[in-house]
C-alpha cells in the first residue's frame, strides 16, 4: 500500500473520541506515515503485515487501534483479550508505557509478562483479568505451562519486532504460541526486514494481510551523518583511547556507544567512568531491575554515554539520541542500520561514527553495499593495500579451512577401502574354519545308524542331495561353533582374578 497523501491529522483515521483526546494531550497532530496507512486498515479488523525501520511510531500504529477496538467488552481471569509479544524486556515494558500514556482514559487492564520480575505478582495480575497481555516468548510459555494464563480468548494477536525475534532464536516459540491462540483472530506483525523465515511465518498465521511497507528495508535516516574512524591499531585500548578523542571533538548531548559482546561493554564503562565520562551500561546480563533504573536514568537525562550491546539497538523510545558510535561494527549490515537509527529520529539530525579496524573492513564492504552509500572517513581513511590484505587474509582463512576439507575428503576413500580390506581379511578365515567341515561330509559321510543296515551290511550309496547336507558333529563340537567368537576383549576381561571373586563382607559384632 502506498501513503494516503490526504490524511493531515489522526481524527481522520477513525479513532474514537478518548484516543484522539488522549492522542491530543500527548501533543502529537500529525500521524507519521506508518500510522497514517496501518490504523485505518487495523480498525476494520484486517490483518496487518507492516514493514518498518525503527523510529517510525509503528508502536502507536497497532496501540491506538487496539485501545478503540477493546472499549466495549471485558476481560475474564486468566484470559486475555489482546496478546502483544516483544522480543526484549526493555521493548515489551516500552509498549506497556504506551498503553498507560494512550489509555489514559480507559479502564484497560494491562498485564506484562517479561523476565527478571517475580512470577507470582504477574500470575496475580492474570488472575484479576488482563484486557492487554505483553509479554517475551519465554515468560508467557512459561506461565502458560504452569497453567497461569489461558489463551483461547485473545482477540488480537501483535508481534512486534519479528526479525529481531528470528535473531534471538524465538521463532520456534512464537510458532508455538500461535497454535495455542484461537483461529479466528486479528495479527498485527510488523518487522523491519524481510528474510525468508520470516515470510514463511506470515504466510502460515496470516490471513490475507494488507502488506503496509514505508521504508525501504535496510536504508538510513538521510538526517544522520554518518562517518567512519579507521583504527590502524587495532588493540582495544587503542581504540577506547581515540573514541575518547572522537567523544571530546563532539558537541555530545547524550550518546549511546554500542559494542558486540557483553564483556566489551563492561570494560568500556569502565574505562568511561575512569576517564571522569558520565556513563551507564546496558546489556543482556544485567538483572532486569539494573537494566530498567539505566535506562530510565539515561532517558531522564541524568547518564549521558550509555554503554550498550545490541540489546539496546532496536524498539527502545529512547527520545533525542544525539550521537551514536560504534565502538566495534556490528556483524549485520541490518544491525548497523538498527542501531545508527537511535539517533535522528522524528526529523531530527544526527551523528553516528564507527571505529573500524583492519580486520573489519569486510564489514565495512557489506555494510556499503546495503545502504548504497560509500563511507565517509576522519582522518586517515584505509589504503587499497589495506583492504587487499584483510580480503587476502580472509581467503587464507577461507582456503585453510577448505584445503583441511579437501583433504579429508581425498582421505576419506582411503580410509573406505582400508575398511574394506579389513573386512575381506576378516571373512575368509571363517570359511577356512567351516569348509573342512563341508569338505568331509560332502566326500565321506559319517557312521551313523543312519548309514548302517540292520543286519550290518552297508546300505546302499546316499542319493546326492542327502550326501550335499553337512554331517552332524560331535556334541562338543557343536557347542563350540554356536559360541560367538569374541570381537574384542572388553573390560571385564582385563580385570586380574583376584578382583573378580566376589568380596565377603564381615559382619559387625553388633549387627
Amino acid at each position: 500500500m502506498r501513503g494516503n497523501l490526504q490524511t493531515k491529522s489522526f481524527a481522520e483515521l477513525g479513532l474514537s473520541p478518548k484516543v484522539l483526546a488522549a492522542v491530543e494531550a500527548a501533543g502529537y497532530t500529525t500521524p507519521t506515515p506508518i500510522q497514517a496507512e496501518a490504523i485505518p486498515v487495523a480498525l476494520t479488523g484486517r490483518d496487518v503485515l507492516g514493514i518498518a525501520q525503527t523510529g517510525t511510531g509503528k508502536t502507536a500504529s497497532f496501540v491506538l487501534p487496539m485501545i478503540t477496538r477493546l472499549e466495549s467488552g471485558r476481560a475474564r481471569a486468566r484470559m486475555p483479550r489482546s496478546l502483544i509479544l516483544a522480543p526484549t524486556r526493555e521493548l515489551a515494558a516500552q509498549v506497556a508505557q504506551s498503553f498507560e500514556k494512550y489509555g489514559v482514559n480507559h479502564k484497560l487492564n494491562v498485564a506484562l509478562l517479561i523476565g527478571g520480575v517475580s512470577m507470582d505478582d504477574q500470575t496475580r495480575t492474570l488472575d484479576r483479568g488482563a484486557d492487554v497481555l505483553i509479554a517475551t516468548p519465554g515468560r508467557l510459555l512459561d506461565h502458560f505451562q504452569r497453567g497461569r494464563v489461558m489463551l483461547m480468548g485473545v482477540e488480537i494477536l501483535v508481534i512486534d519486532e519479528a526479525d529481531r525475534m528470528l535473531d534471538m532464536g524465538f521463532i520456534p516459540d512464537i510458532e508455538k504460541i500461535c497454535k495455542l491462540l484461537p483461529p479466528k483472530r486479528q495479527t498485527l506483525f510488523f518487522s523491519a526486514t524481510m528474510p525468508p523465515e520470516i515470510q514463511r511465518l506470515v504466510d502460515n498465521f496470516l490471513v490475507n494481510p494488507a502488506r503496509i511497507e514505508v521504508a525501504k528495508p535496510a536504508t538510513t535516516a538521510q538526517a544522520i551523518t554518518k562517518r567512519f574512524i579507521y583504527c590502524r591499531n587495532g588493540e582495544a585500548w587503542a581504540k577506547r583511547e581515540q573514541l575518547r578523542q572522537l567523544i571530546r571533538s563532539q558537541d555530545v548531548k547524550n550518546a549511546i556507544i554500542f559494542c558486540n559482546r557483553k564483556r566489551d561493554v563492561a570494560i568500556l564503562h569502565r574505562s568511561l567512568l575512569k576517564h571522569g565520562f558520565n556513563a551507564g551500561a546496558l546489556h543482556g546480563d544485567m538483572d532486569q531491575k539494573s537494566r530498567m533504573e539505566t535506562l530510565d536514568a539515561f532517558r531522564a537525562g541524568e547518564i549521558t554515554f550509555l554503554a550498550a550491546s545490541d540489546v539496546a539497538a532496536r524498539g527502545l523510545d529512547i527520545p533525542e539520541v544525539s550521537h551514536v558510535f560504534n565502538f566495534d561494527v556490528p556483524w549485520s549490515a541490518d544491525d548497523y542500520v538498527h542501531r545508527i537509527g537511535r539517533t535522528g529520529r522524528a526529523g531530527r539530525e544526527g551523528f553516528a561514527a564507527t571505529l573500524v579496524t583492519k580486520e573489519e573492513l569486510k564489514l565495512v564492504k557489506q555494510i556499503e553495499q546495503v545502504t548504497n552509500e560509500a563511507p565517509v572517513w576522519i582522518g586517515d581513511p584505509p589504503t587499497e593495500e589495506d583492504f587487499a590484505e584483510a580480503s587476502s587474509r580472509n581467503k587464507r582463512r577461507r582456503g585453510g579451512k577448505g584445503q583441511k576439507q579437501e583433504a579429508s575428503a581425498q582421505a576419506q576413500p582411503q580410509r573406505k577401502a582400508k575398511r574394506e580390506r579389513s573386512r575381506r581379511d576378516k571373512a575368509p578365515e571363517k570359511q577356512v574354519d567351516a569348509s573342512p567341515q563341508e569338505a568331509q561330509a560332502e566326500t565321506k559321510p559319517a557312521a551313523t545308524p543312519q548309514n548302517a543296515s540292520r543286519n550290518g551290511k552297508p546300505r546302499a550309496k546316499p542319493r546326492a542331495v542327502e550326501t550335499s547336507r553337512p554331517a552332524p558333529q560331535p556334541a562338543q563340537s557343536q557347542e563350540r561353533e554356536r559360541k560367538p567368537e569374541p570381537v574384542g576383549v572388553g573390560f571385564a576381561d582385563k580385570i586380574p582374578a583376584f578382583l573378580q571373586r566376589p568380596v565377603r563382607i564381615a559382619k559387625a559384632a553388633n549387627e
